[in-house]
């Protein structure tokens, strides 16, 4: 597996690898506000997802979302506890759950 480093080191590569847009988790969508855009859990995939301990706490978790559009827009999500802090259906819940590699 590729070594992310830090958070905002993660994120400033996988925008080099074409995940420009930032993604917002609501209720039952992912928003792209910049392009006034939504998508359920059914309109995109997961490609990664890394985990991010903080160096004081390792209860100060974070997760990075690496996203793929149905349409094709490729993106970030940052969430700072994982999907399980929010309210957030349970569709989503499922598509953004974390399963251990195999």
């Amino acid at each position: 597996m590729k070594d992310y480093g830090t958070l905002s080191e993660a994120i400033n590569k996988l925008k080099e690898e074409g995940y420009s847009h930032d993604f917002n988790l609501l209720d039952e969508h992912l928003e792209n506000k910049k392009d006034k855009e939504r998508y359920t859990a059914k309109e995109f995939d997961v490609d990664k997802v890394l985990r991010f301990e903080g160096m004081s706490n390792p209860d100060d978790n974070s997760v990075l979302y690496a996203i793929t559009t149905s349409n094709g827009k490729k993106g970030v999500l940052t969430d700072a506890y994982g999907v399980y802090s929010g309210q957030v259906s349970k569709e989503m819940i499922e598509k953004l759950k974390i399963h251990p590699e195999a």
